[in-house]
């Protein structure tokens, strides 16, 4: 099942959505108590997914997809953990090392963004912003001290994630998160299909195209440590609970490491996609200023849809 976090024009108030070929099902229109947002659908488990899917199939109302605009794929995720150096085309890329255990770190919640979304971000601040396509996981169960083999049984669902990133900054400092949180950084979606629809997580075509360019073009395979083993590893500290969001890293073709390098530019258009699950695409402004944010939103208008 595919489903999505959807906006009418003129109401940003998401609202879950059941996305069947080019046509969007409103989940709560299907039944009293049906989960607005897909933070309430995750705890639910199968009972309440195969009641969602009967309800639908037997005359819920559709609505063309082309009629409304989207929200992030996650809207409160109780953690959002990024994996660093995952792919070892981009660490060697990048000059850096990938460690004997994963490189780990956090996004603010703050960066969640939507596909179509216009991010802002400020000259003074960057202008060696960089792009990375990854795969998305969702956990829908507790993971707390899992093995690899049992890890894959605590996915609820699989997304699409560009991780952002102000390459100047994140060689700057220690720590990672602030490089790639400011506003907009993580956008996802706009989709998310549930575990049964990928056979193999790492048997993906994960790309990126900017303005026009290919610039990442890899598979899910040539990660250093698959989904399960990150799972794995996560759990063995702090249990992941539902709805956690795990960007599993980036592979190679950073904008950073090219000559000349090629970074996200004022009025670029960046799409990152992983095939069987979606394309994302951000718009990109550049300002002489510091822009205005509520919410962690755009900080202007986003173009048409």
């Amino acid at each position: 099942m595919r489903f999505a976090h959807v906006t009418r024009a003129g109401n940003d108030d998401p609202r879950l959505a059941l996305i069947e070929g080019d046509e969007a099902i409103i989940v709560e229109e299907l039944f009293d108590g049906a989960p607005r947002v897909l933070e309430e659908l995750i705890p639910g488990g199968d009972d309440l997914l195969a009641k969602v899917r009967e309800t639908s199939a037997a005359g819920g109302t559709r609505h063309p997809l082309s009629s409304f605009g989207f929200a992030s794929a996650v809207l409160t995720p109780p953690v959002i953990l990024a994996i660093g150096l995952n792919y070892a085309a981009h660490s060697s890329e990048l000059g850096l090392k990938t460690d004997s255990t994963p490189t780990v770190f956090v996004l603010w919640p703050n960066s969640l963004t939507h596909h179509e979304a216009t991010t802002v971000w400020p000259r003074t601040l960057s202008e060696s912003v960089d792009y990375e396509s990854e795969l998305g996981v969702i956990i829908g169960t507790p993971a707390k001290d899992v093995s690899d083999e049992e890890a894959l049984n605590h996915v609820w669902g699989y997304t699409v994630v560009n991780d952002i990133t102000a390459r100047d900054i994140q060689y700057s400092e220690a720590q990672w998160s602030r490089c790639k949180s400011f506003d907009g950084f993580t956008p996802t979606g706009p989709f998310v299909v549930t575990a049964d629809e990928i056979a193999d997580p790492q048997n993906l075509h994960i790309w990126t195209v900017l303005d026009g360019q290919t610039l990442q073009d890899a598979s899910t395979s040539q990660m250093v440590r698959p989904v399960s083993t990150l799972i794995a590893h996560l759990s063995k500290s702090a249990t992941l609970l539902p709805g956690t969001l795990i960007s599993t890293g980036s592979p190679g073709g950073a904008g950073y490491s090219r000559d000349p390098q090629i970074f996200l530019r004022d009025r670029s258009t960046v799409t990152v996609g992983i095939d069987g699950i979606g394309e994302l695409t951000t718009h990109c402004r550049i300002t002489d200023e510091h822009p205005r944010h509520d919410r962690g939103g755009p900080a202007e208008a986003d173009p048409p849809r």
